[in-house]
């Protein structure tokens, strides 16, 4: 990420947030005067104990000196999750985990246990992908559900280009948009994690240039490292489908993430699953 990227994301980020704060929710009065939704940039700056002057020209995407105890007054009067202070820390001080290089092939297989895991979720579809959301790993489940991954090329398991590309998916999930913003607010996170990987910069430009609807949904996507959603897929053959997204971060060396479809306990969604894979056997 090039240095002006990285401080026009952090001012995007800051203008979204302070546009989604209530001000009645701060102790401030609503007021009649508000052209614009959320606090103003003064209160902002009033909440988190600095000059009004420096916190517009963070807004801005200036470049000037930023403190740790600052950026943490800045989280706490924007309200931030913990996902998203990561995210501000990132952008702001320009820093990242100490990550090795980012290599395709060692994803090319994955560990004899999560292969194990992903057999033993039988009903449940899974997948296994890495930080770039390219899909590394799924099960039987998933290929009934979603698509048959094997018949892809690997450079093209891509989860946020498949999201776009596959009218598979826009056909599947009923509120496709609600589907699409919970990967996008875990891309948005390795995005802030990542900021020395310039690859996101190549893929957000060429999803903005390819894909129309990607670029409000992405100016509009959330930070988060685990979204806990329920999804209604309309699929083809099985016909309603309810499911709980678990999105869990692979602990070890790779940077792996599993997300898991759970069938809603309340709906006949794992019969029909079940009926599905019999019938495709």
């Amino acid at each position: 990420m090039s240095n002006q990227t990285r401080l026009q994301a952090l001012s995007n980020f800051l203008k979204a947030r302070r546009a989604a704060i209530s001000p009645v929710s701060v102790g401030l009065p609503e007021g009649t005067r508000r052209r614009t939704p959320g606090l103003r940039r003064e209160e902002v700056a009033q909440l988190a104990g600095v000059s009004s002057t420096w916190y517009t020209w963070l807004e801005q995407g200036r470049d000037i000196k930023v403190s740790s105890s600052v950026l943490d007054c800045i989280a706490t009067a924007l309200q931030l999750t913990k996902d998203e202070r990561k995210y501000l820390f990132a952008l702001a001080l320009e820093t990242g985990p100490e990550n090795e290089p980012f290599r395709q092939e060692q994803f090319s297989e994955i560990s004899p246990s999560l292969q194990k895991i992903l057999k033993e979720l039988k009903y449940c579809p899974t997948l296994i992908s890495d930080r770039r959301c390219g899909i590394v790993g799924w099960n039987e489940a998933a290929s009934h559900v979603f698509l048959d991954f094997a018949q892809l090329p690997a450079e093209e398991r891509n989860m946020i280009r498949l999201l776009f590309v596959r009218k598979e998916f826009q056909r599947l999930a009923v509120n496709w948009e609600q589907f699409v913003r919970g990967y996008l607010s875990i891309f948005r996170a390795y995005y802030g994690q990542h900021v020395e990987d310039r690859w996101y910069d190549d893929f957000i430009a060429e999803m903005r240039e390819v894909h129309p609807a990607f670029n409000d949904l992405w100016e509009q996507s959330q930070v988060s490292s685990a979204p806990d959603v329920v999804l209604e897929f309309r699929h083809s053959k099985a016909g309603k489908m309810l499911f709980h997204l678990t999105s869990l971060q692979v602990q070890g060396s790779s940077d792996l993430r599993c997300s898991i479809y759970t069938p809603a306990g309340d709906s006949n969604t794992e019969s029909k699953l079940k009926l599905l894979m019999e019938q495709n056997a």
